[in-house]
C-alpha cells in the first residue's frame, strides 16, 4: 500500500498516532444502526452456549446477567459478520495501519442501565497481536456519553508497554482486570452520537463507568483487528478474516500472555 490516505485526513491520522485514539464520525448509517439493533434485539431473546448465555428467568437483580456481552457473534450470525467487516471500517484501518487490516474479533455490548462498567484495561493483553497491535473499532448503537457509561480513555497510553493488571473492584467492573494509569495520566470521557466509530490502539488504556440512567441502554458493536503484517495472535482469535470474508490462520500465541497462565485465563475480552 502507498504512503497516500485513502480515507483519513493527515490531521486525523496524526491524532490517531499521536493520542492513541481517533473518533470518526457517522461511519454506520443510520439503516445500518437499525439492522444492526434489530438483529442484537432478536439474539437478546436466545441463548448461544459459550457466545452469550443470558439469565432469562424472572426477577433477575444483576442486569448484566440478563443483558450480558455477547462474545464472537461473526462466528454465527450473518448480520455481526458482515459489520465487522463494514467497507467504511476496513477502509479507514488500512489508513491507521498503513496496510490491509484482519478481522479478528466481534462483541455486542448491550449495558442496561444500572450496569456496571468495565475497569481500564489494555486490549492487546489480551490479543497478542505480533508483531505489530490490535486496534479496536468501538462503534456507538446509541449515543455515549458519562452518565450512561460511555467509554474512557486515557491519551498517549498507546506508547506504554503492556501491563500486568491489578484485581479491580468488581462492585464497579463487571471483569476483574484493572491496569492503573501513569501519574501523569488523564482518565477522560468520550462523547460519542450513535454511528460514531471510535478507533484506538491496542495498548491504550481505557475503560467505562457504570450506566447511572434509569432508563437508557448504551449499546455498542466492537471489533478488534490485526495488521496484516502480524504473524502472531492469541489462539482464541483465530480465524480472522479479509475485508472480502477470506479466512487467515496465524500461527497461535498460548494461553499466557506476559503474565502467566493465570492472567491468560481471561483472553476472551
Amino acid at each position: 500500500m502507498s504512503d497516500a490516505l485513502r480515507v483519513l485526513t493527515a490531521e486525523q491520522k496524526k491524532q490517531f498516532d499521536k493520542e492513541g485514539y481517533l473518533i470518526v464520525k457517522g461511519l454506520f448509517a443510520p439503516s445500518d444502526l437499525s439492522e444492526i439493533v434489530e438483529n442484537f434485539d432478536t439474539m437478546s431473546h436466545e441463548t448461544i452456549p459459550g457466545y452469550f448465555e443470558p439469565n432469562l428467568q424472572p426477577g433477575v437483580t444483576d442486569p448484566l446477567q440478563r443483558y450480558p456481552r455477547v462474545m464472537h457473534p461473526h462466528r454465527y450470525n450473518e448480520t455481526a459478520m458482515k459489520y465487522m467487516l463494514h467497507q467504511p471500517v476496513m477502509e479507514v484501518l488500512a489508513d491507521l495501519y498503513g496496510e490491509e487490516a484482519y478481522a479478528a474479533q466481534s462483541m455486542f455490548y448491550y449495558k442496561p442501565p444500572g450496569s456496571r462498567g468495565q475497569a481500564l484495561h489494555q486490549d492487546n493483553f489480551y490479543l497478542q497481536v505480533e508483531p505489530g497491535n490490535c486496534i479496536a473499532a468501538w462503534t456507538a448503537v446509541d449515543d455515549a456519553y458519562e452518565e450512561n457509561g460511555g467509554l474512557l480513555v486515557v491519551p498517549k497510553t498507546h506508547a506504554h508497554e503492556i501491563s500486568c493488571p491489578d484485581e479491580a473492584d468488581t462492585t464497579e467492573s463487571f471483569t476483574t482486570h484493572y491496569v492503573k494509569p501513569p501519574k501523569d495520566g488523564v482518565v477522560m470521557p468520550v462523547i460519542m452520537e450513535k454511528g460514531d466509530v471510535l478507533f484506538f490502539n491496542g495498548n491504550l488504556i481505557h475503560g467505562s463507568y457504570r450506566n447511572k440512567t434509569k432508563d437508557q441502554f448504551r449499546r455498542a458493536f466492537i471489533c478488534h483487528y490485526a495488521n496484516s503484517s502480524a504473524s502472531r495472535i492469541n489462539v482464541h482469535y483465530n480465524p480472522l478474516y479479509k475485508a472480502d470474508g477470506t479466512k487467515v490462520e496465524l500461527e497461535g500465541n498460548p494461553d499466557g500472555g506476559p503474565c502467566g497462565v493465570e492472567m491468560g485465563e481471561f483472553t476472551y475480552h
